[in-house]
This record gives C-alpha cells, structure tokens and sequence, in this order.
C-alpha cells in the first residue's frame, strides 16, 4: 500500500523538476509572462524558506534547509509507514509534503537555490512566486490540518457524556 504512495510522490516529484527546468531554461531571470490578469510565469531563484525566509544569508542557509528537509523525509517515511492503515486523506498530506521536500531540495542540492515560477497577484497584492513542490507542501499541510480536525470530532462524537 504504502510502495503506490510513493510512487505518487515520485510522479510529483518528476513533474515539479520537469516544470522547473523547463522554465528556467525558456525564461531569463526575474523574466514574467502573463497568462492570466492575475497569474504570470517568472523565474526567480529562493535562496531561502518559504516567503524567502532566510534568503539574505550568506550561505549557510542552504545546507540548514537541505538538513530539514532530509530530517523531515526521513520523518515523513517513517510516518507513512506506521500510518498506513490511518486514513486515504492522511496518506496523499504526507505523500503530499513528501514530494514537496524531496523537489525542493534537489533543487538546493543541485543549484543552491529553489527554482519558483508561479506568480498569483491581483492589483497591488502579491503572492509570493512558488513552484509545483511548494503547492504540493501547502495542499498536504492543510490535508493533515483537515484529517486530525475530523480524528478530534470522531472522537468527541464517540465519547461517552457526562
């Protein structure tokens, strides 16, 4: 059960490195396409975390984020195989952030840096740019979010009252 999870995240990862080379081989640094009124493709380099927490440093940076992000895949194996049996939504989170932590660190292993190139704005507002692994991360955060607030309510339901 849990080999087709991960053969999921390794289909997201093949695609999240696939996108990623093809945009930084077609557009030129800091380079925006509209696609949308509110969506452009860019390609910029996140030396840093999420919202470039960190990007500023002179380095070090890289080999501390690559060294979360192996702890947290060794953690998140280790969770899907002791969570099989817990529930499909569990599951696609960890395969989910699974994928999204091995796509970007051989992002910071390969070049040093995260490749991003989705741009999500409307007017004066930004969103910073992110990349197909970021997503993945943010989906299976809130899919673990959404599965231990269901677990809580199961079991509030099925406590016996006073």
């Amino acid at each position: 059960m849990v080999r087709n999870w991960l053969r999921l995240a390794a289909l997201i990862v093949l695609l999240d490195q696939a996108t990623k080379l093809a945009v930084d081989l077609s557009l030129h640094y800091g380079q925006r396409i509209s696609l949308l009124p509110f969506f452009d493709l860019t390609l910029i380099y996140n030396r840093g975390a999420a919202f470039s927490f960190l990007a500023q440093g002179s380095g070090w940076q890289r080999w501390f984020l690559s060294g979360i992000a192996a702890v947290a895949i060794v953690f998140i194996l280790w969770l899907m195989k002791t969570s099989a049996q817990q529930s499909r939504r569990l599951m696609l989170a960890l395969t989910l952030i699974l994928a999204g932590a091995i796509g970007n660190l051989i992002d910071r292993l390969a070049y040093g840096h995260v490749v991003d190139f989705v741009l999500i704005y409307w007017h004066p507002w930004y969103y910073p740019a992110f990349n197909i692994a970021d997503a993945a991360i943010t989906v299976g955060a809130i899919l673990v979010i959404w599965d231990e607030w269901q677990r809580w309510r199961q079991s509030r339901k099925n406590r016996p009252s006073n």
